[in-house]
């Protein structure tokens, strides 16, 4: 699968990690339903998941907890939770579409990740990948006061990159991820989910 970029003649790239970069969403929904299942939580569906995707932990461990009277302590479980994604992340794969944009444009354009998991989370990742020094700055959860889909997270990256917001392309896989890019004035393109990437690729 070959991505098809918007028109434009873009300064920079926006990535976010999970999903667009790193195939990491099977992973992780292994991981948290492990730590869900050991606080009592065995509710959440893979479609919750993907519906939710690109939610900071606390947020989404909060409307578990007020969704289920469930009393989960959201700090513990996102050690615990991170800890089993640890455990699997010899796993991980990147997607190969979008390896594909990063090693076309690499040394042309300046790169960012902007994601809602934590640094090391996110460093790990590309490290296991191979590529984390191909981004230029890297924004993750803490750095931002208002998590996607506000764009505080994409215009920061802008900032950093020095680059107009408008003159930035941004990578996603989750709906809330192209609400904050469209909300920073910045054109996007959608990544395939895992279940989308598998159909197209049976037809």
């Amino acid at each position: 699968m070959t991505l098809t970029l918007p028109e434009g003649d873009f300064k920079a790239y926006l990535f976010d990690c999970d999903g667009t970069i790193a195939d990491s969403m099977p992973i992780h929904f292994i991981a948290w339903t492990q730590a869900l299942h050991e606080y009592g939580c065995t509710s959440f569906t893979e479609e919750l998941f993907y519906a939710w995707g690109g939610r900071p932990v606390d947020v989404v461990v909060t409307e578990l907890n007020r969704r289920d009277g469930l009393s989960i302590p959201i700090e513990e479980f996102a050690h615990r939770k991170e800890s089993l994604y640890y455990g699997l992340i010899d796993q991980l794969r990147p997607v190969p579409e979008v390896l594909e944009q990063i090693r076309l444009q690499h040394g042309n354009i300046p790169f960012a990740v902007v994601s809602g998991s934590t640094r090391e989370s996110v460093v790990r990742s590309l490290e296991t990948l191979g590529i984390l020094q191909l981004f230029d700055t890297l924004v993750c959860a803490g750095d931002y006061a208002h998590p996607k889909p506000a764009p505080d997270p994409f215009l920061l990256a802008a900032q950093r990159l020095g680059v107009d917001p408008k003159n930035c392309l941004v990578f996603e896989d989750a709906d809330i991820g192209i609400q904050a890019a469209t909300a920073a004035g910045m054109a996007s393109i959608r990544i395939a989910q895992p279940h989308e990437r598998a159909a197209a690729a049976a037809v």
